[in-house]
């Protein structure tokens, strides 16, 4: 199995108030993805509001997807859901659309033993046929993988890779050290907090899995490349360059900017599903005065 490598772009999902998918908007934005080249797209993640979309929303998401990819980009699909039943439902329709993976998040309000993850993951991987990613983002599931979870996970035929949060830079090696001593070789290891990243890279991560992708694709694929080339001085001067929009996603959270950032690009216009709120004026000024530094 070929480990899966580089760039990941996670975009905005548009959506108007009703919670259907602006296909248009979304269109747009994905175009700008495949036109950058980036290795993969991961739609309806976190940033892709996964969890406010109807069953038939994420469908419509994903056919726009596969339709301006073009086989072009791999794309892979958000599929988690408070029940596993439902996840399994997304999952085939992820791998009915012709999506190369599913990002299987544990949803949850009750919350879930390692065990009761363990067999969600296996009756989704088996019911579906879909290669799945282990989605561990514990700033919105509240749930953390260990890595001796994690391993377990490795073993369930079909789940392919780990999405994981990166930590702070000086545990970067001993984390990643950590990660493959419980998975099999061919099991992608990748980080995402964008601003934690380039060190997860240099220490030899095989795939970064990006919020801010999703609008500035060439930026975070120049870094990428340059770690990939063992640049490190180069990776890290571009992420130097993006401190200071990484410095708006910590203060305001990666979601609510990017956002106020397609609008104010002039990319597409669209407003967080409810009940989250579009950021005030001060800080769509401060986000605007930010991009106009960036390359």
């Amino acid at each position: 199995m070929m480990v899966f490598k580089g760039l990941s772009a996670f975009p905005i999902t548009p959506s108007d108030a009703s919670g259907r998918v602006d296909t248009d908007a979304l269109r747009k934005l994905l175009a700008r993805l495949v036109a950058a080249k980036v290795d993969s797209i991961g739609l309806l993640g976190s940033t892709g509001s996964y969890p406010y979309l109807t069953r038939t929303e994420r469908r419509r998401a994903i056919e726009v997807a596969m339709e301006t990819a073009r086989g072009e980009t791999p794309i892979l699909v958000g599929v988690g859901a408070l029940r596993t039943d439902e996840a399994v439902q997304l999952a085939q329709d992820a791998k009915a659309a012709g999506a190369a993976g599913g990002l299987l998040a544990p949803v949850s309000y009750t919350p879930l033993t390692d065990d009761e993850v363990f067999e969600h993951f296996a009756t989704v991987a088996r019911a579906s046929g879909l290669p799945l990613w282990i989605y561990d983002n514990f700033s919105t599931t509240h749930f953390k993988f260990t890595p001796a979870l994690v391993g377990r996970l490795a073993q369930i035929p079909g789940v392919v890779a780990v999405k994981s949060t990166a930590p702070e830079p000086e545990l970067a090696a001993a984390d990643l050290a950590d990660m493959r001593k419980v998975v099999p070789a061919g099991f992608s290891v990748g980080y995402a907090a964008d601003w934690k990243s380039v060190a997860m890279l240099l220490a030899g991560a095989d795939a970064w899995y990006s919020v801010a992708a999703g609008l500035f694709p060439r930026s975070c694929l120049a870094i990428v490349r340059a770690a990939q080339a063992g640049r490190a001085d180069e990776a890290w001067r571009l992420d130097g360059e993006m401190a200071p929009l990484w410095a708006l996603c910590k203060e305001f959270s990666s979601l609510r900017v990017m956002y106020a950032a397609a609008g104010l690009l002039d990319i597409c216009r669209a407003e967080p599903p409810r009940p989250i709120l579009p950021l005030p004026e001060a800080a769509q000024r401060k986000i605007a005065d930010t991009l106009k530094g960036l390359r």
